[in-house]
């Protein structure tokens, strides 16, 4: 069988999964079901299906994420397509598509295919069974080859108003599928019980297997304008390891628009294939809690939660001890710096949370008080007037820009491990308990040289001590 090469779409957000997700740490590299995170997971179900190493798009600003999500997993890759700014999933099939067409000649050693089959996955979703899943996409493999655009329809368990439906038309020979007969994005609870009661509809997954050239000619044919901007931004693309950044320019031109609604809605060629599988999008805590493992009391508890007479109840601690007494179908989820508490019928309203605190410029929105980093990580362990704190964890082999500073001066200390460090004019080597004096306007460097995590104490102090005063004079990440 000709190998598949799938297109992983990376590049939400998942506000409504707040406070876990955040703006520069979105639900794709969270591990909420397990180990692994949903990105890791989308790309591990393949396992049972021939195909080539995927091709990832997400945002230019989850980049270093998305690549070591990979490495933690060792899973290869046929690109990173960095989006500069988001523009829906039309245009981002479009920058897989003409990659991949790209691949035979760029890469000829690498057992490409010409004109291969794309499988388009969302990079957050939840499939309960991998194998039948493989079976699936396998079963819809000729539908594809005769150029028709396959997408998987979700056989509805309730009267779902936060999904949207296909309607399947006439059967197609062989019994593999459906005809689509339309779709409907998001319907009210009356139209989704009949749709539910029809037997006619199913949910839209998101998920489609397509010939790159079917739907390059298919976007020509219907959204040619978004189809020429996409050649503009590929045509004019840079590529640094594995990230393939696109023109932002032309990127930045291109119509904002989803597949269903740019293609999906008007062409002829679109085939349902009806899928028999649990399966969820995992759009929030509500819907989380319904395939997470429960207990007898339909609760379902992660970290250190100690429960009395709780029922129906979902609680996520990171990091402190959470207790909860006689709660009835609620959200409860604490992180670092933000505590969540909602019924589990009001987290639809979670994103309206997201909105305010962006309106209000608070850091919550945007990032966690744990940062990640290509060299590792820092927690924001306390901050005031002219000071603040973090701890530094720099990975084996992790290096950070060589730097300075116009308006802060630090203090390093060594918890453990070891640190190699350029302070001015001097060269240092420093292990537990030793530490250095950067004094401001000092260009300086810290590097680990071990095989074991570096651990450190920063202390910042300075009338201005915000992330954009830093002046990179190198950088081994891209970020000069």
């Amino acid at each position: 069988m000709e190998q598949i090469l799938p297109i992983i779409i990376a590049g939400g957000v998942g506000s409504r999964l707040w406070p876990l997700s955040r703006q520069l740490y979105p639900k794709q590299c969270l591990s909420l079901l397990g180990d692994s995170s949903l990105l890791q997971t989308t790309l591990e179900r393949l396992s049972d299906l021939p195909h080539q190493a995927a091709i990832v798009i997400c945002n230019e600003n989850h980049r270093f994420l998305i690549a070591e999500q990979l490495r933690e997993k060792n899973i290869p890759n046929n690109g990173i397509i960095l989006e500069p700014t988001s523009r829906n999933t039309a245009p981002a099939i479009a920058l897989g598509a003409l990659h991949a067409l790209q691949l035979a000649t760029l890469h000829p050693d690498k057992n490409t295919v010409k004109d291969p089959l794309l499988l388009v996955l969302p990079a957050d979703h939840h499939i309960q069974d991998p194998k039948a899943f493989c079976l699936s996409i396998q079963k819809a493999s000729p539908l594809a080859h005769e150029g028709n655009i396959v997408t998987f329809g979700i056989l509805p368990t309730r009267a779902e108003t936060g999904y949207g439906y296909i309607k399947a038309g006439a059967a197609l020979k062989k019994g593999l599928g459906f005809n689509v007969d339309g779709f409907t994005e998001k319907p009210e609870l009356s139209t989704a019980e009949a749709y539910l009661n029809s037997k006619r509809y199913y949910w839209n997954s998101g998920i489609f297997l397509v010939k790159a050239s079917v739907y390059l000619e298919e976007l020509k044919h219907h959204q040619a304008d978004m189809l020429t901007a996409c050649q503009q931004a590929m045509n004019n693309a840079q590529t640094d390891l594995d990230f393939i950044r696109v023109k932002p320019s032309a990127f930045e031109a291109c119509p904002n628009n989803s597949i269903d609604y740019a293609i999906m809605e008007k062409t002829t060629k679109a085939v349902v294939m009806p899928i028999h599988n649990t399966w969820s999008d995992i759009g929030n805590w509500s819907t989380l809690w319904e395939i997470a493992d429960k207990d007898t009391a339909g609760n379902s508890l992660h970290g250190d939660v100690i429960n009395l007479n709780s029922h129906d109840t979902f609680v996520h601690a990171e990091n402190k001890l959470v207790t909860i007494i006689g709660l009835n179908d609620l959200v409860v989820v604490e992180t670092k710096d933000a505590v969540l508490i909602s019924k589990k019928d009001h987290v639809q309203q979670v994103k309206d949370i997201v909105q305010q605190l962006e309106d209000n410029n608070r850091p919550e929105y945007r990032q966690h008080r744990e940062v990640f980093r290509p060299w590792g990580k820092y927690d924001l362990l306390d901050h005031g007037a002219h000071f603040q704190v973090k701890r530094l964890s720099v990975k084996p082999g992790g290096k950070l820009s060589t730097q300075m500073h116009h308006h802060r001066a630090e203090h390093w200390v060594v918890v453990s491990g070891t640190a190699k460090i350029t302070n001015g004019n001097q060269q240092l080597l420093l292990t537990e308990n030793q530490s250095t004096y950067i004094p401001i306007g000092t260009i300086h460097s810290l590097e680990n040289p071990g095989k074991i995590p570096l651990e450190m104490i920063e202390v910042q102090s300075g009338t201005y001590l915000e992330e954009d005063d830093i002046i990179r004079f190198s950088d081994e990440y891209g970020r000069k």
